[in-house]
């Protein structure tokens, strides 16, 4: 096969995200993102929530969003990934798993770099390897390895640090 033919067949197979937009949060889309949340989470992990989707909805509701800007990313209207972050933080990052490796990640750690402080941290779960390998692409770096205990996991804080910001 020629690299052209390869070239042809990776965009075939791999969607269009050139409408790809970023919106604010929006409580309509509430249900679809918790469902793309868990669905997201479990692909990544590799495990199965045991917590009732009402859990994750009440934490949603009472943490994340009180705590956090959220943005929502949407593809032809549909919701394909969201973000969770603070001018320091990065708490939730989870992208549709039909539309991983199509930037919409990429996208979303953009815009939380830009509006942050110059500087992000995050956790994510050391056996979640495409989420680490991920975070290492966009310049994160491994500073502390733990255990999380509500999900019995070893865990991985990561930094990132805007090029030419001091520490």
């Amino acid at each position: 096969m020629s690299l052209r033919q390869a070239a042809s067949l990776r965009q075939v197979a791999k969607p269009s995200m050139k409408n790809l937009v970023l919106a604010s949060y929006n409580a309509n889309l509430a249900e679809e993102l918790l469902s793309l949340w868990r669905q997201s989470f479990e692909h990544g992990v590799g495990i199965t929530d045991p917590h009732p989707l009402q859990e994750q909805r009440a934490f949603f509701l009472g943490q994340v969003l009180p705590k956090n800007s959220v943005r929502i990313a949407l593809e032809a209207g549909s919701l394909v990934g969201f973000i969770a972050a603070t001018p320091e933080s990065v708490s939730q990052l989870y992208v549709r798993v039909s539309c991983l490796g199509h930037g919409v990640g990429s996208l979303l750690l953009h815009w939380a770099k830009e509006q942050s402080n110059g500087s992000l941290w995050l956790y994510t779960f050391a056996q979640n390897t495409n989420a680490r390998r991920f975070y290492e692409k966009h310049g994160f770096k491994a500073v502390a390895y733990g255990f999380e205990p509500t999900w019995k996991l070893e865990d991985v804080k990561y930094e990132w640090l805007r090029s030419g910001v001091a520490t």
